[in-house]
Protein backbone atom coordinates (compact mmCIF):
# COMPACT_ATOMS: atom_id res chain seq x y z
CA UNK A 1 0.00 0.00 0.00
CA UNK A 2 2.79 2.40 0.91
CA UNK A 3 4.54 1.84 -2.41
CA UNK A 4 1.37 2.77 -4.28
CA UNK A 5 1.04 5.99 -2.32
CA UNK A 6 4.64 7.08 -2.76
CA UNK A 7 4.49 6.57 -6.51
CA UNK A 8 1.59 8.99 -6.98
CA UNK A 9 2.55 11.51 -9.64
CA UNK A 10 2.25 15.24 -9.98
CA UNK A 11 -0.65 14.69 -12.37
CA UNK A 12 -2.52 12.67 -9.76
CA UNK A 13 -1.83 15.35 -7.17
CA UNK A 14 -3.21 18.11 -9.34
CA UNK A 15 -6.24 16.07 -10.38
CA UNK A 16 -7.00 15.33 -6.74
CA UNK A 17 -6.71 19.04 -5.95
CA UNK A 18 -9.35 19.94 -8.51
CA UNK A 19 -11.64 17.20 -7.25
CA UNK A 20 -11.41 18.50 -3.72
CA UNK A 21 -12.22 22.08 -4.74
CA UNK A 22 -9.12 23.72 -3.34
CA UNK A 23 -8.11 21.02 -0.87
CA UNK A 24 -4.59 21.06 -2.29
CA UNK A 25 -3.07 19.03 0.53
CA UNK A 26 -5.42 16.05 0.05
CA UNK A 27 -2.74 13.80 -1.42
CA UNK A 28 -0.13 14.93 1.09
CA UNK A 29 -2.52 14.23 3.98
CA UNK A 30 -3.18 10.77 2.59
CA UNK A 31 0.57 10.18 2.43
CA UNK A 32 1.13 11.47 5.97
CA UNK A 33 -1.61 9.33 7.51
CA UNK A 34 -0.38 6.26 5.63
CA UNK A 35 3.15 6.89 6.92
CA UNK A 36 1.90 7.17 10.51
CA UNK A 37 -0.02 3.90 10.15
CA UNK A 38 2.99 2.21 8.57
CA UNK A 39 5.24 3.03 11.51
CA UNK A 40 2.63 2.37 14.17
CA UNK A 41 1.97 -1.05 12.61
CA UNK A 42 5.68 -1.82 12.31
CA UNK A 43 6.37 -1.05 15.96
CA UNK A 44 3.14 -2.51 17.34
CA UNK A 45 5.08 -5.72 18.04
CA UNK A 46 8.63 -5.87 16.60
CA UNK A 47 8.99 -9.58 17.42
CA UNK A 48 5.90 -10.47 15.41
CA UNK A 49 6.97 -8.09 12.65
CA UNK A 50 10.53 -9.43 12.57
CA UNK A 51 10.66 -9.56 8.77
CA UNK A 52 10.32 -5.77 8.59
CA UNK A 53 13.55 -5.52 10.62
CA UNK A 54 15.38 -8.21 8.59
CA UNK A 55 18.25 -8.95 8.18
CA UNK A 56 20.27 -7.08 10.81
CA UNK A 57 18.16 -7.23 13.98
CA UNK A 58 18.52 -10.34 16.14
CA UNK A 59 15.67 -11.96 18.04
CA UNK A 60 17.23 -10.76 21.29
CA UNK A 61 17.43 -7.19 20.02
CA UNK A 62 13.81 -7.19 18.86
CA UNK A 63 12.69 -8.56 22.20
CA UNK A 64 14.84 -6.55 24.58
CA UNK A 65 15.94 -3.33 22.86
CA UNK A 66 13.23 -2.29 20.41
CA UNK A 67 10.19 -0.70 22.01
CA UNK A 68 6.74 -1.80 20.96
CA UNK A 69 3.39 -0.07 20.87
CA UNK A 70 4.79 3.26 19.67
CA UNK A 71 2.29 5.88 18.55
CA UNK A 72 2.50 8.89 16.24
CA UNK A 73 3.85 11.52 18.64
CA UNK A 74 6.43 9.08 20.09
CA UNK A 75 8.49 9.21 16.89
CA UNK A 76 9.63 12.82 17.27
CA UNK A 77 13.01 12.00 18.83
CA UNK A 78 14.59 10.02 16.02
CA UNK A 79 15.93 6.55 16.70
CA UNK A 80 15.76 7.20 20.45
CA UNK A 81 12.01 6.70 20.05
CA UNK A 82 12.43 2.93 19.78
CA UNK A 83 15.88 2.28 21.23
CA UNK A 84 15.65 1.22 24.89
CA UNK A 85 19.40 1.14 25.38
CA UNK A 86 20.01 4.56 23.87
CA UNK A 87 17.18 6.53 25.41
CA UNK A 88 18.66 6.54 28.92
CA UNK A 89 21.91 8.06 27.66
CA UNK A 90 19.95 10.51 25.54
CA UNK A 91 17.93 11.72 28.54
CA UNK A 92 21.10 12.18 30.58
CA UNK A 93 22.73 14.27 27.85
CA UNK A 94 19.59 16.40 27.50
CA UNK A 95 19.95 17.47 31.15
CA UNK A 96 23.15 19.35 30.27
CA UNK A 97 23.09 19.57 26.46
CA UNK A 98 26.19 20.67 24.54
CA UNK A 99 24.15 23.10 22.44
CA UNK A 100 23.05 25.44 25.26
CA UNK A 101 25.79 27.89 24.34
CA UNK A 102 24.61 27.83 20.72
CA UNK A 103 21.10 28.88 21.75
CA UNK A 104 22.57 31.77 23.72
CA UNK A 105 24.73 32.79 20.76
CA UNK A 106 21.68 32.67 18.50
CA UNK A 107 19.73 34.90 20.87
CA UNK A 108 22.60 37.40 20.97
CA UNK A 109 22.80 37.45 17.16
CA UNK A 110 19.08 38.18 16.97
CA UNK A 111 19.06 40.88 19.62
CA UNK A 112 21.88 42.87 18.07
CA UNK A 113 20.66 42.66 14.47
CA UNK A 114 17.78 45.04 13.68
CA UNK A 115 17.25 43.49 10.25
CA UNK A 116 16.62 40.05 11.73
CA UNK A 117 14.25 41.51 14.29
CA UNK A 118 12.28 43.22 11.52
CA UNK A 119 12.14 40.10 9.35
CA UNK A 120 11.29 37.75 12.22
CA UNK A 121 9.41 39.67 14.91
CA UNK A 122 8.03 36.37 16.19
CA UNK A 123 10.84 34.00 17.13
CA UNK A 124 8.52 31.01 17.67
CA UNK A 125 8.52 30.12 13.97
CA UNK A 126 10.44 26.85 14.01
CA UNK A 127 7.42 24.84 12.89
CA UNK A 128 6.27 27.18 10.11
CA UNK A 129 9.15 26.60 7.70
CA UNK A 130 9.52 25.73 4.95
CA UNK A 131 6.58 27.39 3.25
CA UNK A 132 5.62 27.86 -0.38
CA UNK A 133 5.89 31.45 -1.64
CA UNK A 134 2.89 31.88 -3.94
CA UNK A 135 4.29 35.01 -5.60
CA UNK A 136 7.71 33.60 -6.41
CA UNK A 137 6.37 30.05 -6.92
CA UNK A 138 9.09 28.47 -4.82
CA UNK A 139 9.72 26.84 -1.46
CA UNK A 140 11.29 29.06 1.19
CA UNK A 141 13.27 27.35 3.93
CA UNK A 142 14.18 29.07 7.17
CA UNK A 143 17.81 29.05 6.08
CA UNK A 144 17.05 30.77 2.78
CA UNK A 145 14.73 33.26 4.50
CA UNK A 146 17.44 34.26 6.96
CA UNK A 147 20.01 34.79 4.22
CA UNK A 148 17.56 36.81 2.13
CA UNK A 149 16.84 38.98 5.15
CA UNK A 150 20.54 39.61 5.63
CA UNK A 151 21.32 40.39 1.99
CA UNK A 152 18.27 42.65 1.64
CA UNK A 153 19.74 44.65 4.51
CA UNK A 154 23.11 44.88 2.78
CA UNK A 155 24.72 42.27 5.01
CA UNK A 156 26.70 39.20 3.99
CA UNK A 157 25.13 35.78 3.67
CA UNK A 158 25.84 33.24 6.37
CA UNK A 159 27.13 29.71 5.90
CA UNK A 160 24.03 27.58 5.24
CA UNK A 161 25.32 24.57 7.17
CA UNK A 162 26.76 25.76 10.49
CA UNK A 163 28.05 28.71 12.48
CA UNK A 164 25.79 31.74 12.94
CA UNK A 165 23.04 30.16 10.83
CA UNK A 166 22.82 27.07 13.03
CA UNK A 167 23.00 29.19 16.18
CA UNK A 168 20.13 31.47 15.15
CA UNK A 169 18.02 28.52 14.04
CA UNK A 170 18.75 26.85 17.38
CA UNK A 171 17.39 29.92 19.16
CA UNK A 172 14.24 29.93 17.00
CA UNK A 173 13.74 26.19 17.51
CA UNK A 174 14.23 26.45 21.26
CA UNK A 175 11.74 29.32 21.60
CA UNK A 176 9.25 27.45 19.41
CA UNK A 177 9.51 24.38 21.61
CA UNK A 178 9.16 26.46 24.75
CA UNK A 179 5.98 27.97 23.30
CA UNK A 180 4.59 24.47 22.77
CA UNK A 181 4.16 24.97 19.04
CA UNK A 182 4.04 22.17 16.47
CA UNK A 183 5.08 21.63 12.88
CA UNK A 184 2.54 23.41 10.70
CA UNK A 185 3.38 23.13 7.00
CA UNK A 186 0.74 24.24 4.50
CA UNK A 187 -0.03 23.28 0.91
CA UNK A 188 -2.43 25.94 -0.35
CA UNK A 189 -2.16 25.85 -4.14
CA UNK A 190 -1.63 23.58 -7.13
CA UNK A 191 1.93 24.91 -7.44
CA UNK A 192 2.65 24.09 -3.80
CA UNK A 193 1.20 20.60 -4.29
CA UNK A 194 3.49 20.10 -7.29
CA UNK A 195 6.51 21.20 -5.24
CA UNK A 196 5.53 18.69 -2.54
CA UNK A 197 5.26 15.94 -5.16
CA UNK A 198 8.73 16.72 -6.54
CA UNK A 199 10.17 16.57 -3.02
CA UNK A 200 8.44 13.25 -2.42
CA UNK A 201 9.70 11.91 -5.74
CA UNK A 202 13.26 12.84 -4.80
CA UNK A 203 12.89 11.12 -1.42
CA UNK A 204 11.66 7.84 -2.88
CA UNK A 205 13.83 7.70 -6.03
CA UNK A 206 16.86 5.40 -6.05
CA UNK A 207 20.00 7.14 -7.23
CA UNK A 208 23.77 6.89 -7.22
CA UNK A 209 26.07 3.91 -7.57
CA UNK A 210 24.47 2.23 -4.53
CA UNK A 211 20.98 2.58 -6.04
CA UNK A 212 19.52 3.77 -2.74
CA UNK A 213 16.80 6.24 -1.90
CA UNK A 214 16.20 8.15 1.33
CA UNK A 215 13.22 5.85 1.92
CA UNK A 216 15.33 2.67 1.74
CA UNK A 217 16.94 3.69 5.01
CA UNK A 218 14.34 5.83 6.73
CA UNK A 219 11.03 4.20 5.78
CA UNK A 220 11.56 0.54 4.91
CA UNK A 221 14.86 0.44 6.84
CA UNK A 222 13.79 2.36 9.95
CA UNK A 223 15.15 0.70 13.13
CA UNK A 224 17.30 -1.70 11.14
CA UNK A 225 20.84 -1.74 12.41
CA UNK A 226 23.75 -0.72 10.19
CA UNK A 227 26.91 -1.64 12.06
CA UNK A 228 26.27 -0.19 15.55
CA UNK A 229 23.64 2.36 14.57
CA UNK A 230 19.88 2.00 14.19
CA UNK A 231 18.40 3.90 11.26
CA UNK A 232 15.96 6.64 12.22
CA UNK A 233 12.47 7.04 10.75
CA UNK A 234 11.14 9.70 8.39
CA UNK A 235 8.29 10.50 10.76
CA UNK A 236 9.52 13.38 12.94
CA UNK A 237 12.80 13.85 11.10
CA UNK A 238 12.59 17.63 10.78
CA UNK A 239 11.24 18.39 14.26
CA UNK A 240 14.55 18.56 16.10
CA UNK A 241 16.90 20.56 13.89
CA UNK A 242 19.42 22.06 14.05
CA UNK A 243 21.28 19.25 15.77
CA UNK A 244 24.54 18.93 17.64
CA UNK A 245 26.27 15.87 16.19
CA UNK A 246 29.06 14.17 18.09
CA UNK A 247 30.63 13.40 14.71
CA UNK A 248 30.73 17.12 13.90
CA UNK A 249 31.57 18.23 17.42
CA UNK A 250 29.22 21.09 16.72
CA UNK A 251 25.82 22.25 15.59
CA UNK A 252 24.53 21.88 12.04
CA UNK A 253 21.45 22.76 10.02
CA UNK A 254 19.02 20.36 8.40
CA UNK A 255 20.59 21.18 5.03
CA UNK A 256 23.98 20.07 6.32
CA UNK A 257 22.59 16.77 7.53
CA UNK A 258 20.67 16.14 4.32
CA UNK A 259 23.76 16.82 2.23
CA UNK A 260 25.74 14.26 4.21
CA UNK A 261 22.94 11.71 4.16
CA UNK A 262 22.57 11.92 0.38
CA UNK A 263 26.34 11.49 0.01
CA UNK A 264 26.11 8.33 2.13
CA UNK A 265 23.63 6.98 -0.42
CA UNK A 266 26.33 7.21 -3.09
CA UNK A 267 24.87 10.30 -4.74
CA UNK A 268 25.94 13.84 -5.45
CA UNK A 269 23.73 15.87 -3.10
CA UNK A 270 21.75 18.90 -4.27
CA UNK A 271 23.14 22.28 -3.27
CA UNK A 272 21.91 23.46 0.12
CA UNK A 273 19.97 26.38 -1.41
CA UNK A 274 18.81 24.55 -4.54
CA UNK A 275 15.24 23.98 -5.64
CA UNK A 276 15.72 20.22 -5.13
CA UNK A 277 16.93 20.61 -1.54
CA UNK A 278 14.14 23.02 -0.63
CA UNK A 279 11.42 20.81 -2.08
CA UNK A 280 12.89 17.72 -0.43
CA UNK A 281 12.76 19.48 2.94
CA UNK A 282 9.22 20.70 2.18
CA UNK A 283 8.05 17.11 1.71
CA UNK A 284 9.87 15.87 4.81
CA UNK A 285 8.54 18.69 6.98
CA UNK A 286 4.96 18.03 5.88
CA UNK A 287 5.32 14.41 6.98
CA UNK A 288 5.98 15.75 10.51
CA UNK A 289 2.91 18.00 10.60
CA UNK A 290 1.25 18.07 14.01
CA UNK A 291 4.38 16.92 15.85
CA UNK A 292 6.04 19.03 18.54
CA UNK A 293 9.07 21.16 17.66
CA UNK A 294 11.79 20.16 20.12
CA UNK A 295 15.04 21.39 18.57
CA UNK A 296 17.85 21.83 18.92
CA UNK A 297 18.83 18.30 19.72
CA UNK A 298 21.78 15.93 19.87
CA UNK A 299 22.65 13.01 17.62
CA UNK A 300 25.68 10.82 17.06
Amino acid sequence: MLSKIVKSSVVVALATCSLYAGDYNAVAEKDRKALIKYFEDKFADPEKNAMTFFPYSTEDELKNNIKKGLKHKDFGIGNYAFNKAGVATYEEVKEMPPYEENVEKGQALYEKNKALQACFPDVTIGGDYPYFDEKKKEVVTLTSAINKCLTDAGQKKWNEKKGDMADLEAYFAYETGEAGKKVNIKIASADAAAAYERGKEYYYTQRGYLKLSCANCHVQGAAQRVRNESLSQLLGHTTHFPVYRLKWQGLGTLERRMEGCVKDQGQNPPKTNSKEMKELIYFMAYMSNGMAVDGPDIRK
